[in-house]
């Protein structure tokens, strides 16, 4: 490994990081891709490791632990992703037996919601996913999307409604 580049990154050289990152960058792909199954969501886990490996670059203990560093880190945003996954289907699945009365999924829940979700409006997409996946509240919401925090509480509210319709 090239110490030199860690030391640059290390004392805040973007080029630095850069470099590194490109030397790693097809390894955590893959292993993001085999343990997520999503080419999107490897993506997106990968994107999240380097943010972190960047802000958290003066937490490196040693130069020649760079490797080990941020696939932990991919690990740590890999598990996560998976939390949130299993999350928004528990979420969904509720929703979805709130508006049937069922008490146990159907085998193509997942392609249902799916479905459900892909009749919403990008906007009322996005607050959905930011409230079930991200757990985010309406406040929190409202400062990520430029909406007031009523307005994302309507528009959540009525975006369960047409899933839950949707679905029944």
């Amino acid at each position: 490994m090239d110490e030199k580049r860690i030391n640059e990154a290390l004392a805040g050289s973007k080029e630095a990081f850069c470099s590194l990152y490109g030397d790693y960058k097809d390894r955590l792909y893959r292993y993001a891709l085999y343990r997520l199954g999503d080419p999107t969501e490897a993506e997106d886990a990968v994107s999240e490791c380097v943010l972190a490996a960047w802000q958290g670059i003066g937490r490196l203990r040693s130069e020649k632990a760079f490797g080990t560093w941020i696939f932990r880190i991919l690990s740590n945003c890999c598990a996560s992703r998976i939390r949130e996954m299993i999350g928004i289907r528990e979420n969904l699945e509720r929703i979805h037996e709130s508006g049937t009365g069922s008490a146990s999924a159907p085998p193509s829940l997942s392609v249902e919601l799916t479905e459900a979700l892909s009749q919403l409006s990008e906007d009322e997409r996005n607050i959905v996913l930011l409230s079930i996946i991200g757990g985010f509240s309406s406040t929190e919401i409202a400062a990520l999307t430029d909406l007031a925090p009523g307005s994302v509480r309507s528009k959540l509210s009525r975006s369960l409604a047409k899933m839950r319709e949707f679905l029944s």
